[in-house]
């Protein structure tokens, strides 16, 4: 049921004879996971938006291919300058290349040969959501290297303490 005020739908309104009255139904209230954090679509957009470089970094993140995921057991890797892409939503869908440039400032990579032409004539390149590529080939250094071992080892112990839960 929707309200006069609106608020979701676990509200409803009732007319009684000392006015109208906005009233809470407990049946369709769902219970937090986390108290310590917010499910206000007002803070959460905040904090995305306003994100520092660093953080950015982590939300830029791709998935991998299936080969990349099955060589190195992890899903999803943030994204940098060098690596190669290919990409699967839009205009450009199912182009590669090489990442020129993360962008982080607007949220958008930049992948060679990805360009379009301004009326002037000049040549641009065009920005990309990080959320539309998968990483084909990774530029690995040996941090980069460290951190998918991390990730990888952390996945797999995460399973085998969920398959020791079961023992009993």
């Amino acid at each position: 049921v929707g309200c006069c005020c609106g608020r979701r739908l676990n509200y409803y309104y009732i007319n009684t004879p000392f006015g109208s009255t906005c009233t809470l139904l407990f049946e369709n209230i769902k219970m937090k996971f986390n108290a310590a954090v917010s499910s206000s679509r007002r803070k959460a957009r905040k904090a995305h938006f306003g994100a520092h470089s660093e953080a950015r970094r982590k939300l830029m993140s791709a998935n991998l291919s299936k080969e990349l995921q099955a060589r190195h057991g992890v899903r999803s890797m943030p994204i940098r300058k060098d690596d190669e892409v290919l990409i699967t939503r839009g205009m450009y869908k199912t182009r590669e290349g090489k990442v020129t440039a993360v962008y982080r400032k607007k949220w958008v990579v930049h992948v060679e040969r990805i360009t379009r032409e301004k009326v002037n004539g000049q040549s641009i390149p065009v920005g990309i959501p990080a959320s539309s590529l998968v990483i084909t080939k990774l530029k690995l250094d040996k941090d980069r290297k460290a951190k998918l071992e991390a990730k990888s080892k952390n996945k797999d112990g995460k399973k085998e303490d969920a398959a020791m839960t079961n023992v009993d």
